[in-house]
């Protein structure tokens, strides 16, 4: 963003024939050759670097070590872990949010920059003249080369306090003078936004790390739990194959496969615990979540209006009951979301089913109770397994970097996208009731 901006601006002329000087020797003099020696400097220098990347390297290997002791100091607390796991995805989301805006900034920063160079090169030749006004009035000459928009704007507001400029021309200096100043404070802001930006992508990189390290420590005390685990996922999908439609898969699922069936029969035992406790409380607020030990929902599917969260940071491309892009109806939400996105689960519930499926790429299906089911489908990558009991806000799935689902990839979309529905007895329902309204009323597990 620091380029010669007065060089385009001020002396065109000059600058034009010094490019043009530039480009005739670059055509004409060939690059010195190559010598075979090494300099004793470049090898000190090559030296330095590795001792530099040795020290980062160990210093990550450190990291790591860390982070794998402190998450091995959970042991079996289930309570701490799911803790992290909800606390730390919670964080990966607010940054992935602060990123994207910050982006956003950063796109009307560089506009409006290169709107204001645009203007200030249209109008060269006024500038050319207030500078040559302020050489002829002998005050303070400005340097042949200004490569600096702050060194302009101060040798014009230095003319204008010693009253160097000629009253025709203090009009379009001060014009000027303004234009410079905008574009110095543009420049600046541009500085910060990008310090900032780096410093929240470090901060998501770092949080990811320690994600994965505790989602596989997850997966471990699962796979510790289900022995047969491996099995279950392979007959998962063998059955997958043999249905045509999701309500035929989510049937197949709860009546033939042991994990799906056993999550099915505790979901349906704490629905009815869910909904007697429902009916002799107060309406329930996201402190009804707060709980990270449990091993049931919080509260029964419906009484969840208005507290779920989304399950991934982005904008909603397609609403229920709009047109799916091939020719239907859309039977849930999709949301457009920044590659390699976390994605984390929008109620309690146990998985049914998590794996590839038909046009939908890989699908998930969480068994709510209650006789709802929720159906998450376009990421990349799945890491629960079904049987497993996963809380509000809970880490479930990563975005790839396009869509996977089929009827999103109808429509060239450029982002990934997550397809969402919310299922009644085996009838897709509207979830715009469930989302909350704000963050501030988002339940965080």
């Amino acid at each position: 963003m620091r380029a010669p901006i007065l060089n385009l601006l001020l002396i065109a002329g000059v600058t034009g024939a010094s490019l043009a000087q530039g480009q005739t020797q670059g055509q004409t003099i060939a690059p010195a050759p190559q010598t075979a020696a090494v300099s004793p400097d470049a090898i000190k220098q090559r030296e330095q670097e590795l001792e530099a990347a040795r020290a980062r390297q160990k210093s990550a290997e450190e990291a790591q070590a860390k982070l794998k002791a402190e998450i091995t100091s959970l042991g079996q607390d289930r309570t701490q872990l799911n803790q992290q796991l909800i606390d730390t995805a919670a964080n990966v989301r607010t940054v992935e949010t602060k990123i994207d805006e910050a982006e956003a900034r950063l796109r009307s920063l560089n506009g409006r920059e290169q709107q204001m160079r645009t203007s200030l090169e249209s109008r060269r030749a006024d500038i050319v003249e207030v500078l040559a006004a302020l050489q002829r009035a002998g005050r303070r000459t400005p340097p042949a080369l200004l490569v600096r928009p702050e060194d302009a704007l101060q040798s014009l507001r230095t003319a204008m306090l010693l009253g160097a400029v000629v009253p025709e021309l203090r009009g379009r200096a001060e014009k000027l003078a303004g234009d410079l100043g905008e574009l110095v404070a543009l420049r600046r802001n541009i500085a910060a936004e990008r310090d900032q930006l780096a410093t929240d992508r470090d901060k998501v990189r770092n949080d990811q790390t320690r994600l994965t390290a505790l989602v596989d420590e997850r997966q471990r005390q699962q796979a510790s739990r289900e022995k047969d685990l491996d099995a279950e996922n392979s007959r998962a999908i063998a059955l997958s194959r043999q249905v045509g439609d999701l309500q035929g898969l989510i049937t197949k699922m709860e009546q033939d496969l042991q994990s799906a069936a056993k999550a099915a029969e505790k979901a349906a035992e704490a629905a009815k615990q869910a909904e007697a406790k429902a009916a002799a409380s107060a309406k329930p607020g996201p402190g009804t979540f707060k709980d990270r030990s449990r091993t049931t929902p919080a509260i029964a599917f419906a009484s969840a209006k208005g507290l779920l969260p989304l399950p991934v940071n982005g904008n909603k491309i397609r609403d229920f009951g709009g047109s799916d892009g091939v020719g239907g109806v859309q039977k849930g939400i999709s949301l457009a979301s920044r590659p390699g996105s976390q994605v984390t689960t929008p109620c309690d519930g146990w998985v049914v089913y998590s794996g590839p499926f038909r046009s939908y790429g890989q699908l998930l299906i969480l068994n709510a109770g209650g006789g709802y089911h929720v159906l998450i489908a376009g990421m990349e990558h799945i890491s629960v397994n079904i049987g497993q009991f996963v809380l509000t806000g809970e880490p479930v799935a990563t975005m790839g970097s396009t869509s996977q689902v089929a009827s999103i990839l109808a429509t060239n979309a450029s982002q990934p996208v997550l397809y969402v529905e919310f299922r009644k007895d085996g009838t897709p329902i509207d979830p715009g009731p469930w989302w909350a309204a704000n963050e501030g009323e988002k339940v965080r597990g």
